[in-house]
């Protein structure tokens, strides 16, 4: 009877290691489901870009604006009969204040 026993309870092991530790064991099963949440997060993020990105395609197709903004910009491009302005910092030009001096009696 102890022989059955000991025999009965070896194939019980042997049958719970493919279910631990195999190939589909539930520690694999786990690392995957975690896997593909992280993978799911990044396709989210993908997916934010992408439509920004396909908006801007759009509306680079469609309309003149957004290209009239990127050629002022990046290009530094203007219009026809359109006067340019450029304001600049002159700090030589700007009026020195003189610290007030102190009179000193020796």
């Amino acid at each position: 009877m102890r022989a059955v026993t000991l025999i009965l309870a070896a194939i019980l092991l042997l049958l719970q290691y493919p279910l631990w530790l195999g190939k589909g064991s539930w520690l694999k099963v786990w690392d995957l489901n975690r896997q593909v949440e992280q993978q799911q997060q990044v396709n989210q993020v993908s997916a934010a870009r992408n439509a920004l990105l396909d908006a801007e395609i759009r509306d680079l197709k469609q309309g003149t604006e957004a290209v009239e903004e990127r050629a002022r910009s990046e290009l530094g491009m203007i219009k026809r009969n359109e006067t340019f302005f450029q304001f600049t910092e002159n700090q030589a030009a700007a009026p020195a204040v003189a610290a007030p001096q102190s009179e000193s009696k020796h």
